[in-house]
């Protein structure tokens, strides 16, 4: 192999690829970025065995020549040698050129690197979408419904499905949700798809979607899904994701979300929660990091107590409010990253009881449903 290419377009590709290689592993070859070169294209490929990401840049577009080939073939390149050379080379062209015994030469301007590579045929091949159903969405709006559900997903393998978020499609209705038995995040949204696309239980894992959403531009531009019974794949332009999806049931939430609400409270979003903010940092340290909100018509009142700190008190008015006085202790963080994700000005929270789970919406509309349980407390 051996190809020109300029100094820009390489460290796009390697540095997107490298999001994907394995920082622990007992598998030597996932340490490294596969590079080939074929008649159209150099492709960069980083893995970890569950995500896969490959970045291609195309010999000639319409513009320019990318890419000057002089001979095709491969190598897998160890990625955080080859990802920090490739950084910080002089030149703005750099010369790749692997020899006979896995050699890899990189020249740019009057510097020269040697590197050890990997033999590309133990690089595991790319996942084959058998089966696949597929649809496009604006980038914008994937990335958004990712970072509205994803911080809901459970941390710890207890229960490993529940390490995931949730895909289903109906009747061109796209929906995320995502749990750790304690917060629920639900977000769907109309998409424009084949009337007969239809996929349940589709579970990726959210530190996939934590990368995916690291990946995708928050643009208009339309990316391309598509979902097999294992695997998802997303592709941005010249960037293609893939990643494994978790086995097993997800259990049925849409039970768990109340429909009706005995006390219900609309609030300025950003004021309540620099509110929360201020009195939680008296809780924060704790494990449980307990805030209490009382309603009274529409005065609100939160408090926080540390024994080994102190107390803090904030009041404040409700834009709107009816219903039942109340009581309810709550997980401050859990609060906060709610009402982060909620994306309106307004926020209405409906509670069923003081130890029923409470929701939240945007004020308009409930594209965004956020479900917290209240803690117990004495």
């Amino acid at each position: 192999m051996h190809f020109f290419i300029q100094k820009s377009l390489l460290n796009y590709g390697v540095q997107h690829a490298f999001k994907a290689v394995a920082t622990r592993t007992t598998i030597p070859i996932l340490t490294g970025i596969k590079i080939e070169a074929t008649t159209d294209s150099v492709s960069f490929v980083g893995s970890d065995s569950d995500i896969s990401i490959q970045c291609k840049i195309l010999n000639e577009t319409d513009e320019k020549t990318n890419v000057k080939m002089a001979r095709l073939g491969s190598i897998v390149a160890p990625a955080k040698f080859f990802t920090e050379i490739v950084r910080k080379l002089p030149g703005d062209e750099v010369e790749i050129q692997v020899h006979d015994q896995l050699g890899i030469t990189i020249r740019s301007g009057q510097a020269e690197f040697n590197l050890n590579g990997m033999d590309p045929e133990e690089y595991p091949k790319l996942p084959e979408l058998i089966g696949s159903q597929s649809f496009r969405i604006p980038s914008s709006l994937l990335k958004t419904m990712i970072r509205q559900t994803v911080f809901s997903a459970a941390s710890t393998e207890t229960r490993p499905i529940l390490t995931g978020v949730k895909w289903d499609c109906a009747n061109n209705m796209l929906a995320f949700t995502a749990t750790n038995s304690h917060r629920l995040s639900y977000r769907q949204s109309k998409i424009e798809a084949a009337d007969d696309l239809q996929f349940d239980n589709i579970v990726v894992p959210a530190k996939s979607c934590n990368e995916l959403h690291k990946i995708l531009e928050d643009d208009d531009r339309l990316v391309d899904v598509m979902v097999t019974n294992n695997q998802l794949y997303v592709r941005q332009d010249e960037i293609m994701f893939y990643s494994r999806l978790l086995e097993g049931n997800y259990p049925e939430t849409k039970r768990l979300i109340p429909q009706t609400s005995q006390t219900e409270i609309i609030v300025d979003t950003d004021y309540f929660l620099a509110a929360i903010e201020r009195v939680a940092l008296l809780s924060r340290d704790s494990k449980s990091n307990v805030v209490k909100l009382s309603i009274e018509g529409s005065q609100l009142e939160l408090m926080s107590y540390s024994p080994e700190i102190g107390k803090a008190v904030e009041r404040l008015d409700a834009n709107e409010s009816n219903g039942e006085p109340l009581k309810i202790s709550f997980n401050a963080q859990f609060m906060l990253d709610a009402l982060r994700a909620i994306d309106s000005d307004e926020v209405r929270i409906g509670f069923s009881g003081a130890m029923r789970p409470f929701v939240l919406h945007a004020k308009d509309h409930q594209w965004v449903t956020q479900l917290i349980l209240p803690l117990r407390t004495l």
